[in-house]
């Protein structure tokens, strides 16, 4: 299976439309990597200059060391010659066609042998769990089993890279849990490169090896979906990432020895790197606080409980500290009364400060409530 080099990839539509801007990354052999981002970012676009369905203004794109397109070289293969298989978000089966015909379709056009394709399409079939509707046609299935075979039908041919642009968006809530399953054991079980494009958070999350955040055409950060999680580079990243999203408390820090002493106007508090940092003596910060390091406790700061919602294994809580805003996580099944009193605390060492300036992450670190 190929490794996938983008390099320096450009993509701009008309005058001042800017979809990718100078892409450059690395997509490693039998890897899952989810593009990530909101509406409008360039992910799909960098999906389909990857196919070949669409063409790069500027850069070079590279399956191991044949290059697939260079605009300075004047390269630029079809899709056909990239041995991809494309998965598209509404399926697109022939609905006049069965299952077994829409599967074997694609094979008959490449010339494959009619005892050739017999047995693929059976052995596809057992992998997707789809043999007994193979003489059914699409209209006679559902959602679920309109994308199994779209996606039995993608992976016939044995391409060594499957594209996939938000294949589960149309189906509900639980059939997308189910398909996540099936998409991880398959990728596991087939050993090809998946490269898959959506805006969900929670997919990426539980599907990738690696996630390549983007924001206005712009690669953010690429790196496995726990460190995206832990270790975001930016603001963004960090709001990007967890539902419910991180904390963000604009603050006051003055440096103190290997400490940095925090004003968040509702409370103070006293931040510790993790490693080393150099900063100002005095600076504006915003400190990230995931919901699942505020935790309810006998002693700490008072707050008040502007919603809760129960969900059964979890509680998520808003809570109001002063003119601070904390939304936090209790584990159980518990709830609290509108307005009712609380206090609260911090607890653990993975807390994110940020430069308010540049929005980039400056350090993890543990922290302590002094006032």
């Amino acid at each position: 299976m190929p490794n996938i080099k983008l390099v320096n990839i450009t993509k701009q539509f008309g005058k001042g439309s800017l979809a990718v801007d100078n892409l450059n990354m690395e997509i490693r052999n039998n890897e899952f990597v989810s593009l990530l981002g909101p509406s409008g970012c360039g992910k799909t676009t960098t999906l389909r200059m990857i196919a070949g369905l669409e063409t790069p203004t500027e850069g070079e794109i590279y399956f191991d060391d044949v290059c697939v397109f260079s605009d300075e070289k004047g390269i630029n293969l079809s899709p056909d010659k990239r041995n991809i298989g494309f998965l598209f978000q509404n399926y697109a089966l022939w609905p006049h066609m069965t299952v077994r015909k829409n599967i074997s379709f694609g094979l008959e056009n490449m010339k494959w042998s009619k005892e050739d394709i017999e047995k693929r399409v059976d052995e596809i079939c057992q992998t997707m769990r789809i043999e007994e509707y193979k003489d059914r046609y699409p209209a006679e299935l559902s959602g679920g089993q309109q994308q199994r075979v779209a996606i039995a039908r993608t992976l016939a041919p044995n391409p060594n890279v499957l594209l996939m642009d938000e294949p589960l968006s149309n189906l509900d809530a639980k059939l997308r849990n189910d398909m996540r399953a099936e998409l991880k054991r398959l990728h596991l079980n087939t050993g090809s490169t998946f490269v898959y494009v959506t805006h969900d958070q929670s997919e990426a999350m539980t599907l990738s090896t690696k996630v390549a955040l983007i924001k206005e055409g712009v690669l953010q950060q690429y790196c496995p979906p726990l460190e995206l999680y832990g270790e975001p580079a930016n603001i963004f990243c960090a709001d990007f990432m967890g539902n419910p999203s991180m904390n963000f408390v604009d603050c006051r820090g003055v440096k103190k020895g290997d400490k940095i002493l925090l004003d968040c106007k509702s409370f103070k508090c006293e931040f510790t790197p993790n490693d080393k940092i150099e900063v100002p003596e005095e600076n504006e910060y915003v400190l990230g606080i995931r919901p699942e390091f505020v935790n309810i406790t006998d002693k700490g700061l008072k707050a008040t409980v502007i919603s809760s919602l129960p969900s059964g294994m979890e509680t998520t809580l808003s809570l109001a500290i002063g003119d601070v805003n904390l939304s936090a996580v209790v584990f159980g099944s518990v709830d609290f009364a509108m307005d009712s009193e609380v206090t609260c605390n911090f607890s653990g060492d993975r807390y994110v400060l940020f430069d308010k300036a540049s929005t980039k992450m400056l350090s993890l670190g543990s922290l302590k409530v002094t006032d």
